[in-house]
This record gives C-alpha cells, structure tokens and sequence, in this order.
C-alpha cells in the first residue's frame, strides 16, 4: 500500500511537473512574442516621434529660420539680420531729404492783392509790395498730345519727276501712339505689374483714349526687341565683374512651374525665365555663369557647385535661418554656439578678422565638430536607392563643413558681403507681379517680362529717370552705364 501511494504520489509530481513546464514554455513564448511586439512598437513610436517632430518643424517654419518667403507671412516685419536697437531712430545725421521745395520760376503767378483799406483807400500797383511767398505743386489736367506730320510732295517743272517727302523713323501709319505712351504703357505693365486691362482703364480715366490690349502687348514686345542690344552690354558688364549675386524664383507660365533667375551686381541686373532650375537653365544659352570669373554670393543649391569657373561664397542670412530653425525646433547647442559665432565674425573689423584668422578658423573647425557629434548618423533606408537618410541638422552640419571656404568668404575677403539680398531684392518682383496677374501665358510672356524688368531695375541703380530710359528705348538709343 506504501508502495502504491509513492507511486501515486510520484506520478501526481511528475503531472505537476509537466504541467508546470508547460505553463513556463508557454509564458516564454508569450515573453518572446510580446517582446518582438515591443521592439516594434518601440521602433514604430521611434518613427512617429521623428515624423511628430519633423511636421512640428515644419508648422514652425517661416522667413526667419527656414528658406520660406517672407511674403507668405503677411505684414509683419522680417529684417534678413538680428538688428541692433542702439542709436537713435529716424533720420540719421547726414542723410539727404527730400522735402518739398520751392522752385525759382513757377509756371504760373497768382496775386493775392489785399481788399481796401476800413478808410475805402484802394491800394495801387506801386503801393503793393510781396510779403510772402506760398507755392502749390499739382498735376495739370492730362492729355495726349497730337503731332501731325504733313508730308508734303511736288513735282519738278522741268523734268516732271515727283519728289514726296519722308516722316520720321517710326512714324508709319495714318494714326499711332507715339515712344512716350508705349514707354508708359511697358513701365506700367512690368514694374508696376499692372495688368493690361487696368493700363486701357488708366489710360481712358485719364486721357480719353481707351488703349487696346493688343497694343500695350506689342508695345511690349517692341520693347523686347529694342533692348537686345543693350541687355548684351549688361550681361557684359555683370560677367566681368569681380563680385556677382545669383538667385532664382520659381514662377508660373503656361499653367506650370518654371523659373526666374538673376545674375546681378550693384550697377546692373539681368534676368531670365527657364523651364529649369539647375544646371540646364545655369548652362543655357541664356545664362551668363559659364563665363564669370569672379566671386558669386548665392544660396547652397548644389547646381551652382558644378561650376568651377569662379569663386563661390554662400549667403549668410540663409545659414542663419537653419541654424534658428534648429534652435527653435531641436535646442541644438552647436547651431546656437556657430549662430553667435558667425553674427560676432559679421560686426567684427576686417583688419581684425584677417590677423586672427587661424583662430576664427579653427573655432570654427571646432564648433562644426561638435554639431557633427551631436548630430544623428546617416541612416540606412531599407529597399530604397540614394544617398542615405539624414536629419535636417546632419544635412546643415555637412554642408558648412564641405562648403566652409564659401561659408566663411565674407570673413576674409573685404568686397564679399555676407549675404545674397541683393540678388534677392533684384528677383523679389516678379513675386507681386504673380500676385497681381497670377501667371504668365506664354514664355515669351516671361521673357519679355525679364528683359524689361532687368534694364529697369539696371536704369534704377545707375540714378537714371525710367521713363526716359524706355522712351530713349523706342527711340533706337542702347543703355550705357557710367562704369
């Protein structure tokens, strides 16, 4: 009977036992499979933490840390660098007016003699005397003014030959507008980016003669063609000159996306439109980059990289706002220490830049180190072929790295200015132009367009009266800059 119950009992451990074994293998199993589980999830919460964070950036995007225009912010102030509240504010010592002045020979002299004396004396021409002076600037009723040329014809009495004489250049139908209402008409359509049916409205408003669209187009395209000549002599003088400015925009033509870039100097401006943005449109016929030779300040889009003709230097502002983006959105250290860094090397002296430059470059060296430390590494993308994935910061940190001489042009090189607003104040109306007519129709639209608005913006920097300019145009008469 022992026997028995020993073995009962045994039996009944050994069943425990599996049972036991069972329970274990099955809640390892179930270990195993909810840490899998976990891993992925984990891995899933990785990627939608760096999803969350990327759309947080880019819901926080605007001129100030990103490459967003500042149009798309409304009316706010956006100055392109942090500027310094000292100093006194208004006009500053030495700065020209333009106050409103009297003028020594006025068109037309109005009396305003007194009424009689309370005795009933009534004063005379001799007794009167001028005690002030009061001028009033206004705008005569407008009108157009009509020349006609009578173009007269005799016949000889000797020979009987007919001699008929000849109207000026130009002047080839029985009724046309003259050089000064097509150079109105283009100035308005272009840079004041009025549209041709406001031009035929202004023109009715104020002179009576309702101006068909078709005519302020061909004036423009005459516009177009007469400049040719001139647009040559600036790209000329853009391309020999030491320090340039390129940028590009992109603009709608024909219902898609196409683009306007710039080439320009403090004198001269020129702009093309191209259906391209990279290296097609800056090697194109059109383009003028493949034969300057000197320094170019643009932003870091990497077509401009290809070309090795002239001397790269990179827009400060645009450095400035990545490194902000990073600050706001990320608390990167690296990019706020190489943000102070670059603004203290800005309002530092020349002199003192180029006898500490050993210095400055290697804190620099220094600063782009640790970013490139504190940055996450490449990741490999799984199925897909390319350049490996990298985070916004690891992009910039690289990029100043490879790219620090043309970071760091400005620093060391006085006529280098260290950012590109002059190529951006150059592109930014073709912006309030898309706002105002949406589109462009045609290319030849777009490219009437930069031709007119470059030899403007060019006559602007020079001092040169704009209308006159373009009326000198229709005349037959090339552009010639005093350099």
């Amino acid at each position: 009977m022992d026997k028995d119950k020993y073995i009962g009992q045994s039996q009944e451990k050994d069943k425990i036992i599996r049972q036991l074994l069972e329970k274990v293998n099955e809640l390892t199993f179930r270990l195993e499979q909810a840490e899998k589980r976990i891993a992925v999830l984990e891995a899933e919460n990785t990627t939608l933490k760096s999803e969350n964070a990327e759309l947080k950036a880019r819901l926080n995007q605007n001129s100030k840390n990103s490459s967003k225009p500042p149009s798309s912010e409304g009316y706010q102030k956006k100055p392109a660098l942090p500027r310094s509240k000292k100093g006194r504010q208004g006009g500053q010592k030495g700065h020209r007016g333009r106050t409103l002045q009297q003028v020594a020979h006025p068109d037309h002299i109005i009396a305003c003699r007194p009424d009689p004396c309370k005795c009933g004396h009534g004063f005379t021409n001799d007794e009167l005397i001028l005690a002030e002076r009061r001028q009033v600037f206004d705008l005569p009723k407008p009108r157009l003014e009509v020349k006609e040329y009578q173009i007269q014809k005799a016949t000889c009495p000797h020979c009987g030959i007919v001699s008929r004489g000849t109207a000026p250049e130009g002047v080839c139908a029985p009724v046309q507008y003259g050089n000064g209402v097509k150079a109105y008409m283009v100035l308005l359509g272009t840079h004041f980016t009025v549209p041709f049916k406001k031009v035929q409205l202004l023109f009715s408003d104020l002179f009576g003669y309702p101006i068909n669209e078709s005519t302020a187009w061909s004036a423009g395209q005459l516009c177009y063609d007469k400049l040719a000549l001139t647009e040559e002599i600036i790209k000329d003088k853009i391309a020999a000159s030491p320090i340039g400015h390129a940028d590009e925009s992109g603009i709608r033509v024909e219902g898609g996306l196409h683009w306007l870039h710039t080439a320009t100097t403090l004198r001269h401006t020129y702009l093309f439109a191209h259906k391209k943005r990279g290296r097609l449109a800056l090697r194109s016929e059109k383009s003028l980059l493949p034969r300057f030779t000197g320094w170019l300040v643009h932003d870091c889009w990497s077509s401009y990289f290809k070309f090795h003709g002239f001397k790269h230097a990179i827009c400060g502002a645009h450095i400035l706002r990545e490194l902000e983006g990073l600050i706001e959105n990320h608390q990167s250290k690296w990019a706020k220490t190489l943000k102070t860094f670059l603004l203290h090397l800005y309002h530092m002296p020349f002199e003192e830049r180029v006898k500490r430059r050993d210095q400055l470059c290697g804190r620099f060296d220094h600063i782009c180190s640790i970013g490139k430390q504190h940055e996450p590494a490449p990741v490999k993308t799984k199925g897909k072929r390319g350049r490996d994935k990298r985070t916004k910061g690891r992009n910039l940190v690289e990029r100043i790295i490879r790219e620090k001489k043309a970071v760091l042009a400005f620093a060391f090189n006085s006529h280098v200015p260290f950012t590109n607003n002059l190529a951006e104040r150059d592109i930014r109306p073709i912006k309030v132009k898309q706002k105002v007519s949406n589109c462009f129709r045609t290319l030849q639209g777009a490219d009437i367009y930069a031709r007119v608005q470059g030899f403007i913006s060019t006559a602007r920097k020079n001092n040169r009266n704009v209308f006159l300019e373009l009326s000198h145009t229709f005349e037959g008469h090339n552009f010639i800059t005093s350099e």
